[in-house]
């Protein structure tokens, strides 16, 4: 698996209960900017639309000798593949109100394909993240003081 983007910010933010690969549809200038490791999923999220799941605000810039050069093409909606089973469960999860789709790693899998890999999550308060940096700190501290009794 060759890791092209993560988005880290999305395991702060959510709680991410189920993770689902799925395909994208990408022009042949888009796979050219992904291989050479440019790309973000900063502010991406995954919506459904006319029963198909699409991914919005995912940046793939515009490669450089691109014959047609579009400066809206970064940012445009892009088509997520998936089996038919799997986007009913996921429109009926996202039904259930609070459930969102977030886009956590994108990524060239064993066949060179290009896919994203999209979590089922919830928005976190404010103080559920205060309390994620706690318990991480007290993790951290137990660990050092291990470390240390060796």
């Amino acid at each position: 698996m060759n890791i092209i983007a993560k988005n880290k910010k999305a395991f702060f933010d959510y709680e991410i209960f189920n993770k689902i690969e799925a395909g994208i549809v990408l022009t042949g200038d888009e796979v050219k900017m992904l291989r050479a490791k440019h790309g973000s999923l900063v502010g991406a999220f995954a919506v459904v639309k006319e029963n198909e799941l699409y991914l919005i605000n995912c940046n793939i810039p515009i490669y450089t000798n691109a014959f047609n050069k579009d400066d809206k093409a970064a940012l445009r909606s892009r088509k997520l593949l998936l089996h038919r089973k799997e986007l009913n469960k996921i429109i009926g999860d996202v039904s259930a109100k609070g459930i969102t789709l977030v886009p956590t790693l994108l990524y060239f899998n064993k066949k060179n394909m290009v896919k994203v890999e999209i979590g089922l999550a919830k928005h976190r308060k404010a103080h559920g993240q205060k309390e994620l940096i706690k318990e991480r700190d007290i993790a951290r501290d137990t660990r050092r003081e291990l470390k240390n009794l060796r």
